[in-house]
């Protein structure tokens, strides 16, 4: 036997509300709407679903029962109701992100932590990545949106790239370095230390050879490589060696109080840290929503840091 789910909905809101008028009121119906609902539903089973002559209005067992079954429709069709109603407003949902490690351990994996606090329902799946590897994805439909560096060359084909932080490195080292000391170093003084190397096909091996460069005849010594931006922080901390950072990564990591930056000027890459996806597709609403997230988080990380250099005289 087939029986309407409407009709055992509506059974439901007229024994929960006591009445038919009651009940189509809840529904939003009208009640000889739902007078006719319920006499096709009991002409349906063959019994009556209401004892005759009672008032208030008593259903029989076997209405209390169909009307159990038509109250747990009515909740999963609400839950149904909501759920697509918070995908399209994005806080349900799946996001799909990647970037480069020092900054997404730095300061998204921190970003994503605030998002889902206020968004508890959307799933976050980050994976590292450079710009080629992230513009992959993006095409291979693979990743929502990627957080990267690009430069001057411009967006790759069919990507679009929208800015959100200025590329400004420092070079870093322990606290209580030998160097600290000095109240502005000379760039050929760093050559006397050991460096870390980033990872292969970061943006910031490009500027450790910049710096590189630009100390002529001198070279560096590379002692270590390759490492996540933790073992990075853990090397200097036991070490004498630099390192170039971001500074929005140093900044970041400022409360742990393990590293410092040093008075010394080095090149400065033209390149903008940023938000990478498809141009001309349109995101979905969570990964829309967290994308306009991570703009928020860093205006107000740069208001931050503003505010901060204001306070504090940066030796340089």
């Amino acid at each position: 036997m087939n029986l309407s789910e409407a009709h055992l909905i509506q059974l439901s809101a007229v024994v929960d509300a006591g009445g038919v008028s009651k009940g189509a009121a809840a529904l939003g119906m009208s009640q000889p709407a739902v007078s006719r609902s319920l006499a096709q539903l009991e002409a349906r089973v063959g019994r009556p679903l209401f004892l005759r002559g009672q008032r208030p209005l008593q259903a029989t067992p076997l209405g209390l029962q169909l009307a159990s079954h038509g109250r747990r429709i009515l909740i999963e069709s609400r839950r149904a109701a909501e759920a697509v109603q918070s995908l399209l407003r994005g806080t349900r949902g799946l996001v799909r992100v990647c970037g480069v490690p020092f900054f997404m351990d730095a300061m998204i994996s921190r970003i994503i932590a605030e998002f889902q606090n206020r968004h508890s329902d959307v799933m976050v799946e980050q994976s590292y990545g450079n710009l080629a590897e992230v513009s992959l994805g993006l095409r291979a439909g693979q990743l929502d949106l990627g957080v990267v560096p690009l430069g001057t060359s411009g967006e790759p084909e069919g990507l679009h790239f929208r800015p959100i932080l200025a590329a400004r490195n420092v070079v870093c080292c322990r606290i209580g370095h030998p160097l600290i000391r000095a109240k502005r170093l000379a760039l050929g003084e760093v050559a006397y230390f050991p460096w870390v190397a980033p990872l292969p096909g970061s943006p910031l091996l490009a500027d450790l050879f910049a710096i590189r460069s630009s100390l002529a005849s001198t070279d560096l010594d590379i002692r270590y490589s390759g490492g996540s931006l933790m073992s990075v922080m853990n090397y200097l901390t036991e070490t004498d060696a630099l390192a170039v950072l971001p500074f929005s990564v140093v900044f970041a990591e400022r409360k742990q109080n393990r590293i410092t930056v040093l008075p010394v000027d080095i090149p400065q890459p033209q390149r903008n840290l940023g938000i990478l996806r498809l141009a001309g597709a349109q995101q979905n609403p969570a990964a829309a929503a967290f994308t306009d997230h991570v703009v928020a988080a860093f205006d107000a990380m740069k208001q931050l840091i503003q505010r901060h250099e204001s306070a504090v005289v940066w030796r340089r």
